[in-house]
């Protein structure tokens, strides 16, 4: 989930739960505290979310990221460029 759609999700949680409580007649003290614990854990979800996801994701090696960038920029690279390890500014 990206960090837009999260932020938008979690207003609108935010928004129930201060219209839940408001209706329920809670002081403005009740309605402020309901509020920050259930931005608190919705942000701990969030984390763990994450946390998980990096830990999910195999590790790879530096070599192999290395090849896919430089495969990655040989096919940008027209047929008849030459490659070169000079540059010149000119």
């Amino acid at each position: 989930m990206s960090l837009p759609k999260f932020i938008i999700g979690m207003m609108f949680a935010l928004a129930i739960v201060i219209g839940w409580s408001y209706f329920d007649g809670a002081s403005l003290g009740i309605i402020v505290l309901r509020t920050i614990v259930c931005a608190v854990i919705i942000q701990s979800g969030y984390f763990l979310l994450v946390f998980a996801m990096i830990g999910r994701a195999t590790p790879t090696s530096a070599g192999k990221v290395r090849e896919a960038d430089r495969g990655a920029i040989l096919n940008k690279v027209a047929d008849g460029e030459k490659l070169s390890a000079r540059r010149s500014l000119h």
